[in-house]
């Protein structure tokens, strides 16, 4: 069984990258794999469960239906067009600015799916009108998420401290130095990236998405003035999260959906627009997201679930549990790719932190490096998988294939894992 998921595996990434629909690659991947298996009842549990017991939907659905909105009011084109000049003289800070926005919003957005929604929503669009490639745009915002790993919100920290014996702050004061430097050589590798295969911002390839963009919504930006208060509604929802987090705490908490709403609702009363195309507009959005995005993730879910159904998931697991001779290597390369292969860092980082991290001090290792460790090196490589929940937002905010956003985050994770593990 497990030699039988192996190549569906592979064949399954193989299809993507020929951009077949994923989502029925992923899909049918995993029905084989749960037959195989023996559990062809899991497809429809694992199946239904996303589709509807998925917290991600009201968040990713709300954030479309809010961005469809922007796109009908303009209020997009206005912070696009404020934004323009200022991007247009620091082009050749474009990307690394980004990713560092990103990572820092992270911390107060620990939900990389929120923090790409809400993010990415407001800077992708900015970046390819800047002459990003959309691709590259998309993995700039991914990239940055990983950030949330040393936030006081991420459930790996008091976990870690717990097994340490400390409270949750000491493990992160512990892990944010390495952390930081691991976020500058993803950043370094990332910018160079783009630099060398000049996807970074290049006024011909922003000429052309403002030409297409104001072909496709018939405006003329020859004589576009920038109304600043248009300007400043899609980015209300942004400010809302981020100052009522818990980590900021100047206002109320609020939840992504509400602080989307309240941005509708603003974007309305400002411009004065139609409240029936308003209204039209945004539940298409939501349908869209709803098609778009969840069906991948749906279809992404019943894949983990047929990898998990041929035991692969679990093999891998005991592999890094094994390795404990290796720990360091082991903390960071087991989350690591296991959670690009997933899409999800978490179980990776708990089942190795639960298993192995308590016994770190038999190989050299403090618990509270070894845990921190494995929890942000899942974060990584969660960054740069294809079939995680931040990836498909960003890919689909960018109209790119999701291969397309992992393939160019690979080396720019990879380096910061390797980074971290010699500073931990």
């Amino acid at each position: 069984m497990l030699i039988a998921g192996a190549i569906l595996v592979i064949l399954t990434f193989v299809l993507i990258v020929k951009k077949y629909e994923a989502r029925l690659v992923l899909f049918s991947a995993g029905l084989i794999m749960c037959l195989i298996g023996g559990l062809p009842g899991d497809v429809m549990k694992a199946f239904t469960k996303a589709m509807v017991n998925n917290s991600l939907v009201p968040t990713i659905c709300t954030v479309m239906g809010f961005s469809y909105v922007m796109k009908l009011t303009h209020c997009d084109q206005h912070l696009v067009q404020s934004i323009s000049g200022i991007l247009h003289k620091g082009r050749a800070l474009l990307v690394p600015l980004s990713f560092l926005l990103t990572w820092w919003i992270s911390l107060a957005i620990p939900s990389a799916s929120g923090c790409s929604a809400a993010v990415g929503s407001i800077l992708i669009p900015t970046l390819i009108a800047a002459g990003v490639h959309p691709a590259m745009a998309a993995a700039t915002v991914l990239a940055g998420t990983w950030g949330s790993a040393i936030s006081p919100g991420n459930a790996h920290n008091p976990f870690v401290a717990d097994l340490a014996g400390t409270d949750m702050m000491t493990v992160i004061i512990n892990e944010t130095p390495a952390s930081i430097i691991a976020s500058v050589a993803c950043v370094i590798v990332l910018t160079i990236y783009a630099a060398l295969r000049n996807e970074g911002a290049s006024d011909k390839r922003s000429q052309i998405y403002l030409a297409k963009m104001q072909a496709d919504e018939k405006l003329s930006f020859e004589d576009f003035k920038v109304n600043p208060i248009y300007a400043l509604v899609p980015l209300v929802p942004l400010f809302l999260l981020i100052l009522g987090s818990k980590q900021i705490g100047i206002l109320p908490e609020i939840s992504v959906p509400l602080s989307m709403l309240i941005g509708v609702i603003l974007g309305l009363l400002v411009t004065w627009s139609n409240a029936q195309e308003i209204c039209r507009n945004f539940f298409k959005g939501m349908g869209d997201a709803y098609c778009d995005v969840i069906g991948l993730i749906v279809c992404a879910s019943v894949f983990t679930t047929g990898m998990t159904a041929v035991g692969l998931t679990g093999a891998l697991t005991d592999l890094m549990k094994g390795s404990s001779s290796i720990a360091a290597a082991a903390g960071t390369f087991g989350p690591f790719f296991i959670a690009v292969i997933s899409g999800s860092g978490d179980a990776a980082a708990f089942a190795f932190n639960g298993a192995v991290t308590p016994f770190a001090e038999h190989f050299g290792m403090s618990i509270m490096d070894l845990g921190s460790l494995a929890q942000i090196a899942g974060a990584m490589g969660r960054s740069m998988s294809p079939v995680a929940g931040a990836a498909i937002i960003c890919a689909g905010l960018a109209k790119v294939n999701p291969i397309e956003v992992s393939k160019r985050n690979a080396l720019p994770c990879l380096t910061a894992a390797i980074v971290l593990m010699i500073l931990l």
